[in-house]
């Protein structure tokens, strides 16, 4: 399988097995970013675009159910594989849970991974992961272009904007938490950035408000719901 394309996201805090691990898929011809707990790892997510993530579940600063569910809801497609020691049925539905697409238990044979990334792979490479317009009520979002469309009406949104909205469109009917979309766009939720995203926050509930079933609330202590 032609996979010289692909971009892989590890994230495994044992040293000599994630650079066993990186050096071999390198050598099957994936492009692999090796990490080594699970804040850095989301970190290079947000910053970066992967087209299958694997994650060891125990590592610290944030364990691998915990970054699966935080990537889950900046992108709701690419696809995870957890890797763990755990093969208890409850860990293994857990993985399930916080949206892995296949489990390894180790120890786990080179082959085998291979195996699973490329029908993974098999699976996801004629969609489209990537939804590049969001209808919201009357608006038609386009967020390649930029745009927000009401009717006749074009808005040409600012990059944040666009990032902001993106972020709330993937979220639809679900909070939001401030945390998550400052460190998804901002990479910082120090105090001057979160006031800059209550503005940007501001100037989308302005661009939506020609259609009154689309809204921004507040929700008090956790963030932001984009209700349709």
């Amino acid at each position: 399988m032609e996979n010289i394309e692909h971009k892989i996201l590890l994230a495994e805090d044992e040293e000599n097995l994630g650079l066993m691990l990186s050096e071999y898929l390198e050598m099957k011809g994936y492009s692999t970013e090796l990490t080594h707990d699970g804040e850095e790892a989301y970190n290079a997510f947000v910053a970066n675009k992967y087209d299958i993530c694997i994650f060891d579940v125990m590592m610290p600063k944030k364990d691998g159910f915990t970054l699966a569910k935080e990537i889950r809801m900046v992108n709701a497609e690419v696809p995870i594989i957890f890797l763990t020691a755990k093969n208890m049925k409850e860990d293994i539905l857990q993985g399930f849970k916080a949206g892995a697409d296949d489990y390894l238990s180790k120890p786990f044979s080179m082959e085998e991974l291979i195996l699973r990334i490329e029908a993974i792979l098999r699976r996801t490479s004629g969609n489209n992961t990537i939804q590049d317009v969001y209808m919201l009520g009357q608006y038609k979002f386009d967020t390649q272009k930029q745009q927000l469309i009401f009717k006749d009406n074009v808005i040409k949104l600012t990059t944040k904007e666009s990032e902001l909205l993106k972020l709330l469109c993937t979220n639809a009917n679900k909070v939001l938490e401030r945390n998550l979309a400052l460190k998804t766009i901002w990479v910082d939720d120090n105090y001057f950035n979160a006031r800059s995203m209550d503005v940007y926050i501001t100037k989308l509930r302005k661009h939506l408000k020609e259609d009154p079933s689309v809204e921004i609330i507040n929700v008090h202590g956790k963030g932001y719901k984009l209700v349709v």
